[in-house]
């Protein structure tokens, strides 16, 4: 069933003026036309009291042109259904999504708008990265988030990671994505039922229906990790629990990877009693962790070349604490009761669409 992401997809297609560039130098030369550039559509997911707004700042300030730019701010307190409300309302041809604190550079969208003259192209998204002037403890997050032992090919969402090239969820995030408004709206857009990872099961289904995910490590996004140690462990096990939960509603063989903090926690609570328990056996239990000890000190050291010595000493005991709040999370997730919209009170969302 690949025709509803097709239907629309010849709208995009960019449409050169050749009588009105015939004459201008660049034509002469040999190069592109002057082109009508696809209208987007910058949806920002706020909370309702919310005053200050990095994003909307930072999106008023993209290098596009005013009128093919439309800005919605969607207030409310369950983002999935936030979003779903401003893409039903949205008019651009291509959808912008941002976190409320994403600072977006201004010529990310000309960076991309290319990549979608290719019609099964559904979504282009990039890294999010820490400011250079955040706090030192946010530095060390953003080392451990952009490890590949603590978040696996994930870590390509907050670090830059190769150029340009088809990926999968596991390299995209919600706070810099760029999407085909009417391929979601086909979809029946976000699963409500799902906060976080209500966009990983809306890329799965794309890509089973066919359409194409793009990475661009140019198309970049700056966002300051979470500013306190409880704010990431709780970020860290929210993650996990989103994991699992998405795994329930859209098991797909992409998120096996996902399953090893779950099991390596089972393993770490298991481990006392089976190193007491067993004789024989007792040297060879301990086997797994001593290579997970070297693997930690691998990773030290490739960190210190990505940031401060201090940054990556202090990041070693924060993978550990990934993989352990992660499976934690995983774990509740597997068993959390999952809601649909029927079945929740009526939740509130307040457009408000900006100028650009």
């Amino acid at each position: 069933m690949k025709a509803p992401l097709a239907r629309n997809a010849d709208r995009l297609q960019f449409r050169f003026d050749a009588k009105q560039n015939r004459d201008k130098p660049s034509a002469r030369q040999g190069l592109p036309p002057a082109v009508i550039l696809p209208s987007v559509t910058v949806i920002i997911a706020a909370r309702p009291e919310q005053s200050e707004i990095k994003a909307l700042t930072a999106s008023r300030a993209l290098d596009y042109p005013p009128d093919r730019l439309e800005i919605i701010v969607a207030r409310g307190k369950q983002p999935s259904v936030q979003r779903n409300a401003a893409l039903n309302a949205a008019h651009g041809e291509l959808i912008y999504f941002l976190d409320d604190d994403s600072v977006p550079e201004p010529k990310n969208l000309r960076r991309i708008v290319g990549h979608f003259s290719d019609p099964k192209v559904m979504m282009v998204g990039g890294p999010n990265l820490c400011p250079k002037d955040a706090p030192p403890l946010e530095q060390t997050f953003a080392l451990v988030l952009a490890s590949w032992l603590a978040f696996g090919p994930s870590r390509a969402r907050y670090t830059p990671v190769g150029s340009v090239r088809e990926t999968s969820e596991k390299e995209l995030i919600l706070c810099n994505l760029v999407a085909r408004r009417q391929a979601m709206l086909d979809l029946g857009g976000f699963d409500e039922k799902l906060y976080p990872n209500e966009e990983n099961a809306l890329m799965d289904q794309l890509q089973a229906e066919g359409g194409k995910l793009l990475y661009n490590a140019q198309m970049v996004v700056y966002r300051r990790p979470r500013h306190s140690l409880k704010a990431f462990a709780k970020m860290l096990r929210t993650y996990g629990r989103g994991r699992a939960e998405q795994f329930r509603v859209n098991p797909t063989m992409g998120s096996a990877l996902n399953f090893v903090p779950p099991f390596f926690l089972l393993y770490l609570v298991a481990l006392p009693f089976l190193f007491w328990g067993l004789t024989t056996w007792r040297v060879k239990v301990l086997i797994p962790l001593a290579l997970y000890a070297l693997a930690l000190l691998g990773q030290g050291l490739a960190l210190t070349r990505a940031g401060a010595v201090r940054h990556s000493v202090a990041a070693i005991p924060l993978v550990v604490l990934s993989h352990i709040l992660y499976g934690f999370g995983f774990w509740r997730g597997l068993f959390t009761s999952l809601k649909s919209p029927d079945e929740r009170p009526p939740m509130e969302v307040t457009l408000e669409k900006v100028s650009s």
